[in-house]
């Protein structure tokens, strides 16, 4: 079974997706996960999973946590989980490009393939793909709008100061 929780984040309403003991997605508002929860296969429940996952946001949000520790189990092809755990060794308050990200998994020319990963990370926040600009330093898509990307780096950036 699935469970979900919904946490009113500073920067807007989070689903939290817990399967089998291992986080498996964060949605931005309700998304699509309704219909999931109509036909029976997400359960809405506060599961202990689910509850430290918000403690650690919440110590995330108040600059209090700059590294998660939870169990994660995002899907996506191997290319794709090579390069959401190249995403988790970006520091806490530091930005990399796309080419940086192509270059750490060791696929140099592969930028464009990075940033489609990049795009389908099912975990944004605790998978810090807002850490991840374009290669002129510039701010690039994300998934909750570029408004909470800006959000979450200057949140990181005022908490390194």
């Amino acid at each position: 079974m699935r469970y979900i929780q919904y946490y009113n984040a500073p920067i807007g309403l989070l689903g939290i997706v817990e399967e089998e003991g291992a986080i498996t997605h964060i949605t931005f508002g309700e998304e699509t996960l309704q219909e999931a929860i109509k036909e029976g296969t997400l359960q809405e429940e506060g599961t202990s999973l689910l509850q430290e996952a918000i403690r650690q946001l919440e110590a995330y949000f108040f600059g209090k946590l700059e590294v998660f520790n939870l169990p994660l189990c995002p899907e996506g092809t191997p290319f794709m989980k090579e390069v959401w755990q190249a995403l988790q060794a970006i520091p806490y308050g530091e930005i990399r490009s796309y080419k940086d990200i192509a270059e750490a998994v060791g696929r140099d020319k592969a930028y464009r393939a990075v940033g489609l990963a990049n795009n389908r990370n099912p975990i944004p926040i605790i998978i810090p793909c807002h850490r991840v600009v374009g290669a002129n330093g510039k701010l690039v898509g994300y998934a909750g709008g570029l408004d909470i990307k800006t959000h979450l780096l200057e949140l990181e950036k005022r908490a390194c100061h």
